[in-house]
């Protein structure tokens, strides 16, 4: 299935969250932290600005980013967790 978000939209995959601690002690569902990193699937076309001309999203598809607990609206696809969010709810992008 293909989604393309509008305006100023992302689609993110969420990353999962670790399994294990450093230590090696293994995590049961309920300690398990939702994780705030995913990776862009797909952006939308732009910000519309009050003079009517779209400005170009900085974020780009295939883009590691990090973003707030409780930012966007969650779905599943193909059995993966994603979220939609707005470009102004990413709080930093990877850089390699």
């Amino acid at each position: 299935m293909k989604i393309k978000p509008l305006g100023d939209k992302l689609l993110v995959e969420v990353l999962e969250a670790d399994e294990k601690t450093k230590g090696g002690i293994i995590l049961p569902d309920t300690a398990k932290e939702e994780k705030t990193e995913g990776k862009v699937v797909s952006v939308g076309g732009g910000k519309v600005l009050e003079s009517g001309k779209v400005q170009p999203l900085e974020v780009k598809g295939g883009d590691r980013i990090i973003f707030g607990k409780y930012s966007g609206d969650e779905i599943i696809i193909d059995g993966k967790k994603h979220k939609i969010l707005k470009e102004s709810e990413v709080l930093a992008v990877y850089e390699s």
